[in-house]
């Protein structure tokens, strides 16, 4: 084969290759979006129902509801065992399980704030996206420190159900940004790199909704956070 045929197929392998990861990458953030998009008409539709607010909040099933996504997530939600039609299932379900728990912030906080601190989440997650897509920066090592600092918002949060202080609740939400921060670049470009077109379409479909709830769930808690910082209450 002629050096110039080598270079011409390299150069269109090249091609075929970023045009596949960029519909990759389209395809993570619009499932992402689809589920936001989804918690937020489902909180909005249940805050506007007293007789549904009341049966999902203001009864022994806030329990339920409470934990009911963290259930999802470790019994429902498997990218290597389950075929892409079961994982979209089971993230909608999770979307409209956050949903349902989040309807009590229509009823805590005023539209506005809310409305404030959700354009702040999303343009501190389009940075984070960018950065994480475009740096050449080994992030696994950030995955590292935002899993611990997961782990220990998790653990004060328990705490604080308890004692219930002002200050710790300050605390865990300042963890909590930067550890769901630091998880979301580092998402984006583990999504990247494990992105291979010849792994196949239900594959790759797999791993986008993988990274789609990673992201969702990302996106969520930091919208949660900051909420809580510039959140005018009712």
């Amino acid at each position: 084969m002629r050096p110039q045929e080598t270079i011409s197929r390299t150069k269109s392998r090249s091609v075929s290759y970023d045009a596949g990861l960029r519909m990759h990458m389209q395809r993570v953030y619009n499932r992402m979006t689809m589920g936001v998009l989804v918690t937020a008409l489902t909180s909005y539709f249940v805050a506007s129902s007293p007789a549904l607010l009341k049966f999902f909040i203001a009864s022994p099933q806030v329990y339920i509801v409470m934990f009911a996504p963290l259930a999802v997530l470790m019994f429902r939600f498997n990218p290597m065992t389950m075929s892409s039609v079961k994982l979209r299932a089971s993230f909608l379900l999770i979307s409209v399980l956050y949903g349902i728990s989040f309807s009590v912030i229509f009823i805590a906080y005023t539209n506005e704030s809310i409305a404030r601190a959700f354009f702040i989440a999303a343009g501190m997650f389009a940075g984070l996206s960018i950065f994480g897509y475009t740096t050449k920066k080994n992030l696994d090592a950030m995955r590292s420190f935002a899993v611990m600092g997961i782990m220990g918002v998790f653990l004060m949060s328990i705490v604080n159900m308890f004692i219930r202080s002002a200050a710790m609740f300050d605390l865990i939400s300042i963890c909590g940004i930067i550890a769901f921060a630091g998880l979301t670049a580092w998402q984006t470009q583990s999504m990247k790199q494990m992105y291979n077109t010849s792994a196949g379409d239900e594959a790759n479909s797999r791993m986008a909704w993988d990274a789609a709830l990673t992201l969702y769930i990302s996106f969520i808690a930091m919208f949660q956070y900051i909420l809580h910082f510039v959140g005018g209450r009712n």
